[in-house]
């Protein structure tokens, strides 16, 4: 029947292919049915000129840890170790995923600076807002002031004076402006940075968990790699007592035990190069993650798929577009020289003010006296003095500057709509990037899973083809490098499917994920109808195969001495 569907599809290629007519109408078709990109809505009609975030969509950052974790809190952040015994790890601290994110969120510096700017820019908006009230000074000149001089004249024209006086003056004077042109693009510029800096913070968060995720499965991939490398040396090692025990008692020769104990060293080698790159990861992890200075973390659950992606590809590129703060804030940043663009021509527009001043005085002494003895300091003098004034101000001619900077603000704003088409393509291509990642992901845990289990059964068939005396030791050290690879390859495919769902979740907001069922795999190599190669794009295998019923063909056998697969 395959056979016949075969040539039927190949029948029906090379019919099709001689009807060019038909062809040619299909391409019509398609080609009509092409979206006209003219009538598009445009990003500012759909998300607003001023798109503010929405916090609601996604978990906050958690704000306080659970008991569990109080001793995993990150160092202050001028905390400087100065002794080896203060970096020197005294604890291995295994970690589920979901503590890592909280630990990220709770601990990252990061994140913390990115608080801290949406705190300065909203302070930076209050400080916009007060233009719209009034100034008030207070000045004093003299608080109090003593003056006191002596005057030598000629005694032909007069005689020697003499002065002491002390002065007590304040001013208070508030201005008020009654129409200020930059006053109101200066406060919409400010408050567009504040909901930028709102947005950067969602953004971090974003990334920081993304990247919490990352380590960890990076991690969990590398302790699976420590365990394939352990197991090899094991079996290598075994392999090798067997060949030498053979060899002993004549029935093998030297070649095959040196095959043995070049296997043994390439496991040693193996399983060394996964070790370094175990510490690396978990120190990169520990990074991440800010701990203390002598805790180091450790993987507590073993690499398992996270779930089904159950969103298509469409339909993850459209929530895309919603969801990410990155396209918002460029609105905001074309709202923001737009606003920049009319505080510049207000430097040329008129301003008017309403000031008023008031001043109040007090002396006591007299001055141009003979003598001090003849000063009273009884006589005093006191003051006060109001006025109220509307004031205009207008710059008649500056040179053009201003509408200089008004056109160069107006062009920044229209160099960001670019910016924008082109941060739109490129969030696309990561959702499709991560969406064709995750489906090659799938294959690869499939097709990987099947290596896995030809090669043990390879292996269990070589090993007995030995003892029986019919084969070599050789075939031995093929297979067993041959299941090594087979684990390692699952193994990263794996964590790259784990690795493209975290980053589709990150990239387009979609979190409902569907469970994966508990399963583990077959013992034994299943029989293929037929080749695997070509592998088709779709229909997409799931990566969580569905549990056998009683009444299935798939043959149940006890998988207790298989590693759990998933």
């Amino acid at each position: 029947m395959r056979r016949f569907s075969a040539g039927f599809c190949l029948v029906a290629g090379v019919v099709s292919s001689g009807v060019p007519s038909a062809l040619s109408q299909d391409a019509s078709r398609a080609e009509s049915a092409l979206i006209d990109q003219a009538n598009l809505r445009d990003a500012i009609d759909v998300k607003g000129a001023r798109p503010k975030s929405d916090p609601s969509v996604m978990a906050p950052a958690v704000n306080a840890l659970p008991p569990s974790l109080e001793n995993l809190v990150a160092s202050p952040p001028l905390a400087l170790p100065d002794a080896p015994s203060q970096v020197r790890t005294h604890q291995l601290r295994p970690i589920t995923l979901e503590e890592a994110i909280q630990l990220a969120e709770f601990n990252s510096p990061k994140l913390k600076a990115a608080a801290s700017q949406v705190d300065q820019a909203k302070s930076s908006l209050r400080a916009a807002i007060a233009a719209w009230y009034p100034t008030v000074d207070l000045s004093a000149s003299g608080l109090p002031e003593y003056f006191q001089s002596y005057t030598n004249r000629n005694p032909d024209f007069g005689s020697d004076t003499y002065a002491r006086i002390w002065t007590v003056n304040g001013a208070l004077s508030v201005r008020w402006d009654l129409i200020n042109p930059a006053r109101v693009p200066q406060i919409a510029a400010a408050r567009d940075r504040y909901e930028r800096a709102g947005d950067s913070y969602l953004i971090a968060l974003r990334d920081l968990r993304l990247q919490a995720q990352t380590a960890y499965f990076a991690l969990q991939k590398a302790d699976e790699g420590v365990r394939i490398g352990q197991d090899s040396v094991k079996a290598s090692l075994v392999s090798y007592r067997d060949a030498r025990a053979r060899f002993n008692a004549g029935v093998n020769t030297k070649l095959d035990v040196l095959e043995a104990e070049t296997q043994l060293a390439r496991d040693r080698n193996l399983l060394t190069s996964n070790l370094r790159l175990r510490d690396e990861q978990r120190h990169l992890l520990a990074r991440v993650l800010d701990l203390p200075q002598d805790v180091t973390p450790t993987a507590a659950t073993p690499s398992r798929p996270m779930g089904l992606w159950d969103s298509s590809l469409q339909e993850s590129i459209v929530a895309a577009y919603k969801y990410r703060e990155e396209l918002d804030q460029l609105i905001l940043d074309i709202s923001i020289n737009n606003s920049q663009a009319n505080a510049s021509l207000a430097a040329v527009q008129p301003v008017l003010s309403f000031v008023n001043s008031t001043t109040a005085y007090r002396s006591e002494g007299q001055s141009a006296k003979a003598s001090l003895s003849e000063i009273d300091m009884g006589d005093f003098t006191n003051g006060f003095q109001n006025s109220t004034a509307l004031t205009a101000s207008w710059r008649l001619f500056d040179g053009g500057r201003a509408r200089a900077e008004y056109q160069r603000s107006k062009q920044v704003a229209q160099q960001i709509r670019f910016d924008f088409a082109n941060l739109r393509n490129q969030i696309r291509f990561e959702v499709e990037q991560s969406f064709f990642g995750l489906r090659a992901a799938i294959q690869g845990i499939d097709t990987t899973a099947a290596e896995v289990l030809a090669s043990r059964e390879s292996l269990r068939l070589s090993q007995l083809r030995v003892q029986a005396g019919v084969g070599v030791q050789r075939e031995v050290v093929n297979t067993q490098r041959d299941l090594t690879q087979a684990e390692l390859k699952y193994a990263s495919a794996v964590s790259d499917y784990n690795t493209n769902l975290a980053q589709l979740q990150r990239r387009t907001g979609l979190d409902a994920l569907l469970a994966c069922n508990a399963v583990s795999l077959s013992a034994t190599k299943p029989e293929l109808d037929q080749p695997s190669i070509p592998i088709e794009p779709t229909p997409l295998k799931t990566a969580c195969p569905p549990v056998a019923t009683a009444g299935s063909s798939v043959n149940q056998i006890d998988p207790s001495p298989l590693q759990p697969l998933w």
